[in-house]
């Protein structure tokens, strides 16, 4: 059984940086493709950043790319979101996903990932 446990969200300023943890649990860590993707108060879950299984390939949302950086420690095992330079459209509540046969590199598409975390809240003051 695979679980996940995102950390780190809070409240900040805009301008401000916050640094997303996943945790995650589950011995075949190091070949999954890992993903993050928020979601906010009535709109739909929406891809953030991706990361395959060896760390060498990311991608992001056009919104966030030369502000968010995704990165894996396949040794802990954990993923990260470094989020800087925040704005107040980045409020969301964060999901770390996992994907345990990604059909490519990076997966974008949420319906393709197998597990996910109960994601963590993320709130961006003008």
């Amino acid at each position: 059984q695979v679980q996940l446990v995102e950390s780190g969200g809070g409240l900040v300023q805009a301008g401000g940086s916050l640094r997303l943890s996943c945790a995650v649990s589950g011995h075949t860590f190091r070949s999954y493709a890992m993903g993050w993707f928020r979601q906010s108060p009535g709109k739909e879950r929406e891809f953030v950043a991706a990361i395959s299984w060896s760390g060498s390939v990311t991608d992001y949302a056009h919104s966030v790319k030369g502000r968010f950086t995704i990165s894996r420690d396949n040794a802990k095992p954990m993923v990260y979101l470094q989020m800087n330079s925040l704005k107040p459209e980045d409020t969301a509540v964060y999901y770390c996903a996992a994907d345990r046969n990604p059909p490519s590199n990076v997966v974008v598409t949420a319906t393709m990932y197998d597990y996910w975390g109960p994601g963590t809240q993320v709130t961006v003051s003008s």
